[in-house]
């Protein structure tokens, strides 16, 4: 694997220099290969070292390039070494390579490839509490909904995968003013038979019905304002309507999280903080953090100068709490029952000053964890609608891949017949929609695109589902010639060395996921290697090889379609 060339190389680098090998790692990194053309397999960076110390910092970068490189001999695991523009090259032997990079699958479930790195040991693991998907009760799950759920799943598999403890949070806005109009309009507009039949179609309906009744009549905007004034109160008619609400349209996304095969540990949500909600706001007051704006609304001056140029409202003037004051609740909260080493967030770009201002509140009410806090935000999807119209709840995203996938397997010649085509096609739907999403970077908007997202070629969810799946097939069809014994010297074609290059880069692609939380590194890493996977079923047929290239090439295509991405 990459590790072990990596510390050859630095235990190399440490003799010739008189340093700990350990402190060359960071400096060497695997070469990004090119289809139609030879590259070496690492390189060093020069400037890394002079950043470090190990070189001086003055002088000429090609001359200490150059004078390294012939300090430095060739041995049975480097082959080649050489200079380049403030870098050094090298090439490790080609047998070797086979051999070690095909190593771990002589063990029978061994998924642990790249993830035993040394890269990794400088990780500060503990616990992880990520909070993401986050829909609001009654309200429709749109577009940015999606994005949350399955870049949170995404952040939250990546951390599992490197041994941090997990702890993942569906955080539900289940309170708040959207809940005083719910109540008043479900009164007026509401049915329960309608509910039972569907309930979030329903739920939403009313909310649409009630908000344009409130637009322009002062008595319903009123009549939501006592309803949530009850809730707060713990009126039991107002709070017995409100948890059915709750738990049917839980019922309803758990559902559907199913089908993104997404799972949370905890259901938690704004309606669990009440009482912590007015705890901060009395702590505020105790602080003298808090201060009375002009409408009569409890503010916090999060101003870098202090002079109110910038206040964060924790409290309306009739005395009811906020999102963020109830989000306050909620971290406190959430510190001390899960004792976290670090909290994600992940919304929208929108929410950003938001977020700003919850870790600014923290902070200045004495919690220095705010600083192990982290706002992980997304762009906007624009253009992501149904042949029926507008989106309204995810389900019908999820319903529009399947049936689109559907309708494109059934147009092909080369689908082959399946047991349950419906399934296939939601499976590979939805690895489209992830792949979509995830090819860019998070913060920027994207259009989306049905017919480019669906393609079979190209850089997309599906090429790489039949990439993985025309592994698997490769696998199967030759169960009886597989094995873990093989003579690499049969792999030694240029095809077969440039996919192992390119997985010698597996490690430092899940290490820089692990520092920025973009999953845009390792689906562009896959796509890649479903493109070098696809020059390899060409050039290198296992269909009429001998029993041991066959063999050689099945233990190969085990490696590649173990491959994939984490979770």
């Amino acid at each position: 694997m990459a590790c072990f060339f990596r510390r050859k190389i630095a235990a190399k680098l440490g003799r010739a220099l008189q340093q700990s090998e350990d402190v060359f790692i960071p400096a060497l990194s695997a070469v990004p290969v090119f289809r139609k053309q030879q590259s070496p397999d690492f390189k060093l960076s020069i400037n890394t070292l002079r950043s470090s110390g190990v070189l001086p910092s003055s002088g000429d970068t090609q001359e200490q390039s150059e004078e390294l490189a012939n300090r430095l001999k060739q041995d049975s695991v480097v082959e080649d070494i050489s200079a380049g523009n403030g870098v050094i090259h090298f090439k490790v032997n080609r047998k070797l390579l086979v051999e070690k990079m095909l190593e771990p699958f002589g063990k029978e479930d061994d998924h642990t490839f790249g993830l035993n790195s040394e890269l990794f040991k400088t990780l500060k693991k503990g616990t992880t509490l990520v909070e993401y998907s986050s829909p609001n009760i009654a309200k429709k799950f749109h577009a940015g909904h999606l994005r949350s759920t399955i870049i949170g799943n995404f952040i939250a598999n990546l951390k599992q995968s490197l041994g941090y403890n997990v702890i993942r949070m569906n955080y539900l806005g289940d309170w708040g003013m959207q809940f005083g109009l719910l109540g008043a309009g479900f009164g007026k507009f509401g049915c329960q038979e309608k509910l039972k039949q569907n309930p979030l179609q329903h739920l939403f309906e009313v909310y649409v019905q009630v908000n344009k009744e409130a637009a322009h009549n002062e008595d319903m905007m009123q009549a939501a304002r006592d309803f949530f004034r009850q809730l707060e109160q713990h009126e039991s008619e107002a709070v017995s309507l409100w948890q059915q609400f709750r738990e049917i349209t839980v019922d309803e996304y758990q559902r559907v999280y199913k089908r993104l095969n997404v799972h949370f540990d905890i259901y938690s949500g704004e309606s669990f903080h009440q009482h912590g909600a007015q705890e901060v706001v009395q702590q505020l007051q105790s602080r003298g953090l808090l201060k009375t704006s002009e409408t009569g609304a409890g503010v916090v001056d999060t101003s870098t100068d202090g002079d109110m140029s910038s206040v964060c409202a924790v409290q309306r003037a009739d005395g009811t709490t906020l999102y963020i004051t109830r989000d306050l609740a909620a971290a406190i909260d959430r510190k001390e029952k899960y004792n976290f080493d670090e909290m994600i967030y992940v919304t929208d770009k929108g929410q950003a000053n938001h977020f700003n201002q919850l870790f600014h509140v923290l902070r200045a009410l004495g919690h220095s964890w705010a600083d192990r806090c982290e706002h992980v935000p997304f762009g906007l999807v624009r253009g992501m609608s149904t042949r029926s119209g507008e989106v309204v709840f995810l389900e019908d995203v999820l319903n529009e891949a399947r049936n689109r996938m559907l309708h494109n397997m059934s147009q092909s010649k080369t689908t082959k017949e399946m047991d349950d085509p419906e399934d296939t096609a939601e499976k590979v739907g939805i690895s489209a929609l992830i792949v979509q999403d995830f090819k860019g970077p998070l913060h920027s908007d994207y259009k989306f695109d049905w017919d480019r997202m669906l393609q079979a070629q190209g850089d997309t969810g599906v090429f790489l589902q039949y990439t993985h799946a025309r592994l698997c097939s490769l696998i199967r069809r030759n169960e009886g010639v597989g094995g873990f014994i093989f003579d690499p010297s049969l792999l030694l074609e240029p095809t077969s060395i440039i996919v192992l290059q390119h997985l010698l880069r597996y490690d430092e692609v899940l290490y820089q996921s692990s520092q920025d939380l973009q999953p845009k590194h390792l689906v562009n890493f896959l796509l890649k290697l479903c493109h070098l996977v696809a020059s390899a079923h060409r050039e290198l047929p296992v269909k009429g090889s001998s029993q041991e290239v066959a063999q050689a090439s099945c233990d190969c295509s085990a490696e590649r379609a173990q491959s994939w991405p984490v979770g």
